[in-house]
């Protein structure tokens, strides 16, 4: 006979099964893709979209969210954005109509981080100015875009990034050889991509 009560017995008691909670023991593997920073910045995301802070994240917290920003979601747009969760199949009214949980946000992130490579953006990107396919773009028409478009850059930082080793004394910039400079910066010690 055990000295403490029969819920805080290490043993079963008779007649009732002892659950096994894995999943409160061994974390997501999820969590094992991130740093610990990036874990946090992803975690205040998901608590500003969650209004009722019940951790989850379903169409009620959405659609506060998008009215706050002005948006009226149509219908299609709240289910496409609920179904696109790990295991999709979001059906309002049952049992799967919880919405996302932090953990399923987070695998999302994870999913669309992986879905992009910056190495083929980039040059993709610089290759729309690449007439000749040559690998080099004109600094002059560069700097014209960089400091007009998009996220406007300013001068000191536009002459940090074209005034260096990849830029030739023709005004030309290796976009090419940059980007692999690029990638070999970006990954790790181990050879694997750091994100």
């Amino acid at each position: 006979m055990s000295k403490y009560p029969d819920h805080l017995s290490p043993t079963p008691t008779k007649g009732k099964a002892v659950k096994s909670s894995r999943a409160r023991r061994e974390p997501s593997g999820v969590f094992s893709l991130f740093q610990a920073p990036q874990i946090q910045q992803f975690k205040e995301a998901f608590q500003l979209i969650d209004h009722d802070k019940d951790g989850w994240v379903n169409e009620s917290d959405l659609k506060e969210i998008f009215n706050s920003l002005g948006i009226i979601p149509s219908k299609q747009m709240m289910d496409e954005l609920l179904s696109a969760r790990p295991g999709g199949h979001y059906a309002p009214g049952t049992e799967t109509d919880r919405g996302i949980n932090f953990t399923m946000f987070l695998t999302m992130m994870g999913e669309r981080l992986f879905e992009f490579d910056p190495e083929a953006e980039l040059i993709e990107a610089f290759e729309s100015f690449d007439e000749s396919d040559s690998g080099m773009v004109k600094v002059d028409e560069m700097r014209k875009w960089l400091g007009d478009v998009g996220e406007r850059m300013d001068e000191r930082e536009i002459d940090r990034f074209l005034k260096g080793p990849f830029t030739d004394r023709h005004g030309n910039f290796n976009y090419r050889e940059w980007v692999k400079v690029l990638r070999v910066n970006a990954e790790g010690e181990d050879g694997s991509k750091e994100i």
